[in-house]
């Protein structure tokens, strides 16, 4: 095997996809993009790495919700835009040509060009490790919509698309204990 760099481990323990997540601080609305997320248990809580550098921080931790938008590779290139400019001086949404859409639980908009959206309110943010822990509180999905690959941060600017779906929902069920 060939050693690497530890700096570089995270490259080998890819997270969840690249999402957007959307922000309203009362005045204005934002996209950042995120590509370290996670899934907590079989709820719906989620976490996420970001932190004061993030422009919109300020915005999730004051009014303690968001939404988590799944973006699909066609949107690529504008989801690595959205992560490459501020919204301290950027209007991203129109900047990109993403359309906001009003969610029914949180003031942040879902993202209508995304195959999913999830209104999140913020749980916890541990800020030892620069963690926020999301709950949601209502999922949308564009089943119509004909794209449905996802992409996956590899950490230094390259990235992964989901391929085929391989089910062994049977095999896992058999294995699962009672309840979940």
């Amino acid at each position: 095997m060939e050693i690497i760099q530890i700096s570089k481990a995270f490259t080998l323990i890819e997270p969840g996809p690249v999402v957007l997540v959307t922000t309203n601080d009362g005045k204005k609305i934002n996209i950042m993009t995120i590509s370290w997320t996670m899934v907590t248990d079989f709820t719906p809580r989620f976490a996420m790495t970001t932190g004061p550098w993030n422009y919109s921080f300020s915005a999730l931790r004051e009014s303690k919700e968001c939404v988590i938008s799944i973006p699909t590779v066609d949107l690529l290139d504008k989801v690595v835009g959205v992560g490459t400019c501020s919204g301290a001086d950027t209007d991203k949404f129109v900047k990109f040509g993403l359309t906001p859409v009003q969610g029914k639980h949180v003031r942040s908009p879902l993202i209508k060009e995304c195959l999913a959206n999830i209104e999140c309110n913020v749980i916890d943010i541990v800020e030892t490790h620069n963690i926020v822990v999301l709950e949601g509180v209502a999922a949308y999905i564009d089943s119509l919509r004909k794209e449905k690959r996802t992409v996956h941060a590899i950490g230094d600017g390259t990235f992964v698309v989901d391929g085929r779906t391989l089910n062994r929902r049977e095999m896992m069920l058999s294995k699962l204990p009672e309840g979940v």
